[in-house]
């Protein structure tokens, strides 16, 4: 929601936004990983959960390669962004 308020507010346009920005992506991918060893190790066989564990790690993906498209609006970018990988998350939570 920070992103959402930069993008109106520009008082709310902080370098500590980014810096959870960074920090969440940063353990969507670690879950990732962590996840991939678990199963590898484990023999666990995979369902919809690993699904939307790869798909919040190439969602984060494509929300980097669209910052110079988005150039102009980074803060709609990542407030978008950032509610897709909540969701994402949520959903795989609930599984």
């Amino acid at each position: 929601m920070w992103a959402l308020a930069a993008h109106f507010w520009p008082r709310y346009r902080h370098k500590a936004g980014w810096v959870a920005v960074i920090v969440a992506e940063v353990v969507v991918l670690a879950q990732v990983i962590l996840g991939v060893i678990l199963q590898v190790n484990e023999d666990i066989e995979g369902d919809r959960h690993q699904l939307y564990g790869f798909s919040a790690f190439a969602s984060v993906g494509i929300i980097y390669a669209y910052r110079n498209e988005m150039r102009d609006r980074p803060y709609l970018l990542y407030c978008l962004g950032s509610l897709w990988l909540m969701g994402l998350g949520i959903r795989a939570a609930v599984l």
